[in-house]
């Protein structure tokens, strides 16, 4: 399968402080890159230069041949969910018509939507298991249901790249299951390629075909189970206590085996 995210060479500093050096990733269409590292690593600085908020001191980027910024201009090529989205709890404004507002960049804002958008958003609407408050205040939702509507308008615009920023923050570990069930199903069913960007080791492998690893520079790119234990180590301290494993365990695993088990186990489940 062709590349739709193709990154080469890729430098970027806040005024003299390096937070990228030398980013080479390509992503395949279809397929999902989960992208970890500590905090610090630059995981948020790369997602901004995705999406043309920041540019690179150096190299390229290129979404679907194009480059950030006329990649979103289009409007209907990347969707994003942000880390923390501001909720609009403050105005009355229903969950049909927060899902409708992801097709603005795709028609415009004072335009009126084509017929067959607006049918897909009702089918979406329907997908995402919010037809029974599609009419209620946003102000009103839980917070599993505000996920699942924000997600909605995401891909409302029927995106080839949908980037996902921490989506799971804050959420318990069943919201997490069903939040990755739905995101697999759209996936296929809309033939997405996902970028998913979280610290969650047990949330990335469930989902991703592959891992890059970022800290400054792309220390990993492959698949989950090849990833090496001293790599977490040294990325994440060892702190693998979220995926199930004891302290002392995970601490004889980076000390003794190259690959850390969990990352198999995960894939087979």
């Amino acid at each position: 399968m062709p590349d739709v995210i193709d990154i080469s060479s890729l430098d970027f500093a806040y005024d003299r402080t390096k937070v990228l050096c030398g980013i080479d990733l390509q992503v395949e269409s279809g397929t999902t890159l989960g992208l970890i590292g500590p905090n610090g690593g630059g995981k948020t600085t790369l997602v901004k230069l995705l999406l043309g908020i920041l540019k690179p001191d150096r190299g390229t980027i290129r979404l679907a041949g194009l480059p950030p910024g006329k990649a979103v201009g289009r409007g209907d090529l990347i969707g994003y969910l942000p880390q923390n989205p501001p909720a609009a709890t403050h105005i009355s404004i229903s969950v049909r018509q927060l899902v409708r507002l992801g097709l603005a960049g795709k028609t415009g804002i004072f335009r009126a939507h084509a017929p067959a958008d607006v049918a897909f958003v009702d089918q979406l609407i329907e997908r995402c298991e919010l037809s029974s408050f599609a009419d209620k205040p946003v102000s009103e939702l839980s917070g599993g249901e505000l996920q699942r509507t924000l997600i909605a308008r995401a891909v409302a615009p029927r995106p080839r790249i949908l980037i996902l920023d921490e989506p799971t923050t804050g959420v318990d570990a069943r919201g997490q299951q069903t939040f990755i069930e739905l995101i697999q199903q759209l996936k296929t069913e809309l033939g997405l390629t996902i970028i998913f960007v979280s610290h969650d080791l047990r949330a990335v492998t469930s989902i991703s075909d592959r891992v890059a690893c970022l800290s400054q520079h792309l220390h990993y790119h492959d698949t989950p189970r090849h990833m090496p234990a001293e790599l977490v180590y040294k990325m994440f301290s060892c702190n693998l206590a979220a995926m199930g494993l004891g302290q002392p365990a995970v601490e004889h695993a980076c000390a003794v085996h190259p690959v850390v088990d969990v990352f198999a186990a995960d894939e087979r489940r």
